[in-house]
């Protein structure tokens, strides 16, 4: 289950022949290049460009208002609880005396 699963022999490709075998006026043959597909290119003109760049400060600013604004009840919300602690540890404390 757990052994390693040769190919079999012939389906190796062949070996490639040594650097020495070329003769001086022979050169190895260039690597095939696969074709690039023909695939429109993306053309930015000024007002697409402006429009982008402005499109992208307005996703900042709206997602560091949000940050700004989560940021914001968190600490709201941890300066109630202190004060309400404070409050009620006055109430018991005044309680305790009576």
């Amino acid at each position: 289950m757990f052994t390693p699963k040769y190919p079999a022999p012939h389906t190796a490709p062949p070996p490639a022949p040594a650097a020495s075998s070329f003769s001086v006026d022979q050169a190895p043959a260039p690597a095939p290049v696969e074709p690039r597909p023909n695939r429109p290119t993306v053309q930015l003109t000024p007002g697409s460009a402006l429009a982008l760049a402005a499109g992208g400060g307005a996703v900042v600013l709206v997602v560091g208002a949000v940050l700004v604004s989560m940021l914001l009840a968190v600490a709201i919300t941890g300066v109630s609880v202190a004060v309400l602690a404070v409050v009620l540890r006055l109430l018991i404390k005044d309680l305790n005396k009576h």
